[in-house]
């Protein structure tokens, strides 16, 4: 599809050399917040050690040591976990026309991390290579849930029946996946951080498993903005442009739990990330999903690796848990985007 969609609710806001121009800030500022993650937190490091610790390590140096075992896995957590909870937001909010849609409030992360303890807890799997193959079915079993309980009654899924039917599903997931934590105390302490979200202590193996799917899954979801773009205008008129609105849907279904499931391994259930980055780069590109993925996938990862900062500092000697700080820090730019309805519209 050549043109750009047009639509009542909004149209594209920036000429392509300005939205271009966007995007390498965005790279940027990605750049800078991933060194600021480098740099700071717990303990003396100074910026000779970020270098070394990246190209040049000596480990017997403390700072270049907490570098290259600390804040680097961290930091590439961030980033992936960032890059694909964005497009994951972003792409269900295109293929479902839902303002709300995003991977936690539609129950998505909470099916995929009651699988993965599942998987930890209950059947004693510890290679983490499994826990992205459970974090996958349980974010295809969750989101096939929540798709068939909004989709009950005349009107179909609705976005306010599908908001509705994730809520109460990330709900009862949320209670099965404590009741499992609960069992087991030796568990419990082993993922009571991961279970609200944290990059800490991430494991390098279990990043380089992840990797893969990441790139798959980012790749497969940055090709599918014009699909998304005729999705948006409505089905009939997406068939008349031509397009297969069921392979669409399953190809978009597709790409969000290889995303979710994969960021949920790496990190544990993050919500409301995908929420608002889909509206904030929408503010900034207008309705064209070929602008609004790459630009989701660039601005998640500013804003979790901004909010895991953050949480370094506020309550020292101790840590806030990135996904506690995600929700308080994507509150204010929520509201001001809600109250913006017409930028918010799909």
């Amino acid at each position: 599809m050549d043109a750009p969609p047009r639509k009542e609710a909004g149209r594209p806001v920036h000429g392509r050399p300005l939205l271009a121009l966007g995007l390498v800030t965005a790279l940027v500022a990605l750049v800078a917040v991933a060194w600021a993650s480098l740099l700071f937190g717990s303990g003396d490091v100074t910026a000779g050690d970020v270098l070394h610790g990246l190209f040049d390590p000596d480990l017997s140096v403390k700072g270049q040591l907490v570098v290259r075992e600390e804040r680097i896995p961290r930091t590439v957590a961030g980033l992936m976990t960032g890059a694909a909870l964005g497009l994951a937001g972003a792409v269900m909010q295109g293929v479902a026309r839902n303002p709300l849609a995003d991977p936690g409030i539609l129950g998505v992360n909470a099916g995929a991390s009651v699988a993965v303890v599942f998987c930890i807890g209950v059947l004693g799997l510890t290679e983490p290579g499994q826990y992205i193959w459970f974090g996958f079915l349980g974010a295809l079993l969750a989101a096939v849930l929540v798709y068939s309980i909004g989709s009950l009654g005349r009107e179909g899924a609705t976005p306010v029946k599908l908001a509705l039917a994730g809520a109460a599903t990330s709900a009862i997931l949320g209670s099965l996946t404590t009741a499992m934590l609960l069992r087991d105390r030796m568990l419990f302490d082993r993922f009571r951080f991961w279970k609200v979200g944290s990059l800490s202590g991430r494991d390098a193996d279990l990043l380089w498993q992840a990797l893969p799917f990441i790139v798959v899954g980012v790749v497969f979801a940055m090709g599918l903005g014009p699909r998304l773009n005729a999705l948006s205008m409505g089905d009939d008129i997406a068939r008349a442009l031509g397009q297969r609105v069921g392979s669409a849907r399953l190809a978009a279904a597709a790409s969000v739990v290889v995303l979710c499931g994969t960021a949920t391994a790496i990190a544990g259930p993050i919500g409301f990330v995908g929420l608002i980055v889909a509206h904030a780069a929408r503010l900034i590109t207008g309705p064209d999903y070929r602008w609004i993925l790459p630009y989701s996938v660039l601005l998640a990862p500013i804003l979790i690796l901004f909010s895991d900062i953050v949480g370094r500092f506020i309550l020292q000697p101790g840590e806030v848990q990135v996904g506690i700080v995600t929700a308080v820090v994507g509150a204010v730019p929520f509201v001001i985007l809600v109250r913006r309805r017409k930028q918010v519209e799909l």
